[in-house]
């Protein structure tokens, strides 16, 4: 056999490479090293994942201090999710390290590496959305199918219902009224007011007042007027009386007999509208057994419909019990006349 010879040379080591370029550079190379290893400055060319922290975090349980200032973490539990379970979203490689959703702190070769559930720290990090209950749906009136094939009210039915919705309305906004006059001017042929009285639907008396006439009377015509001089002493002056009366009109149905005459002695003027005249409505003509179109007297019609005597004796007429009795005659009538009335409105 040949022998077989080994040069080997146990010398020391061939020193490390010196640092290259003049003085001024590697006083540089060295303070660039100095700030690197403090964390001042990051290494060129280095991971996101190499470059050690600035202001580190202090140590937690399971983690050790390192020579370059960082922390070793170790390895946490894997979290079992809902989500990892099924999808193909959960084929993620967990030990892969997602910089943006958590920052991996710098690691040397041979370290342990953290092995954290992203899909998991992910949903944890998402912001809880509060489940709202399901409205209430707000059930209205349940409407019948046969409606819907029932034809809309008829014209007759629609005057009802307004009718009705005006008869309810009634006893606030309707009054009767009844004037008395005396005779003033030449040979006493012009009638002034002497007396007023005002009932509400349900005949209660709102108003009844003595009225002086501005003009001197000359007949006082007691026997229909019931009118005497005595009457006169404490009496209203017409302006006041007038303008009182016509706060309690205004805005109201007014009822009368003959109602012109009235208003001619109050001097005023109601909308027609608003007017309902007892000597001239057909049908309460037709329940006394009378002509449609003759203006039949109050007193006749009170005794035939209501069966009750009025504007009798010497003493003359009360216009309370006039204005009473024109106001009853006229609820006997109401519902027919509204209607009427609602189909031929009257033109003011």
């Amino acid at each position: 056999m040949s022998t077989l010879l080994l040069n080997l040379d146990f010398g020391e080591p061939p020193p490390k490479k010196a640092l290259e370029g003049n003085a001024k550079h590697r006083k540089f190379v060295k303070k660039r090293r100095f700030l690197e290893r403090r964390g001042f400055l990051n290494k060129k060319n280095q991971h996101p994942s190499k470059v050690p922290k600035l202001h580190p975090d202090p140590p937690k349980k399971g983690e050790a201090p390192r020579v370059d200032g960082t922390w070793k973490v170790s390895p946490l539990p894997k979290k079992k999710t809902a989500a990892s379970s099924s999808g193909p979203e959960q084929s993620l490689d967990r030990k892969a390290a997602v910089p943006w959703l958590t920052p991996a702190p710098s690691q040397k070769a041979g370290s342990v590496v953290a092995k954290v559930d992203l899909l998991g720290e992910f949903q944890s990090a998402l912001p809880k959305t509060r489940s709202h209950p399901a409205r209430s749906q707000k059930k209205g009136p349940q409407k019948n199918p046969t409606q819907k094939n029932a034809p809309q009210n008829s014209t007759q039915s629609r005057l009802e219902n307004k009718c009705s919705g005006a008869s309810q309305k009634t006893p606030g906004k309707m009054v009767a009224i009844d004037c008395e006059m005396v005779g003033t001017g030449p040979k006493g042929h012009v009638s002034s007011l002497a007396r007023c009285s005002i009932v509400n639907y349900h005949g209660d008396v709102l108003y009844d007042e003595y009225v002086l006439p501005p003009c001197h009377i000359v007949d006082y015509r007691t026997r229909w007027s019931g009118i005497r001089k005595q009457h006169m002493v404490n009496a209203t002056p017409f302006k006041v009386a007038r303008s009182q009366i016509l706060k309690i009109l205004a805005g109201k149905i007014v009822v009368g007999h003959a109602i012109h005459n009235d208003f001619k002695a109050l001097q005023y003027s109601h909308p027609k509208s608003l007017t309902r005249d007892t000597s001239h409505i057909p049908p309460l003509n037709r329940k006394a057994e009378c002509p449609e179109n003759a203006t039949v007297s109050l007193k006749c019609l009170t005794k035939k419909l209501l069966n009750r005597d009025i504007q009798v004796g010497k003493s003359g007429h009360s216009s309370v019990e006039d204005a009473q009795a024109t106001m009853e005659l006229y609820k006997l009538v109401e519902v027919e006349w509204e209607q009427h009335l609602a189909q031929n409105p009257p033109k003011d």
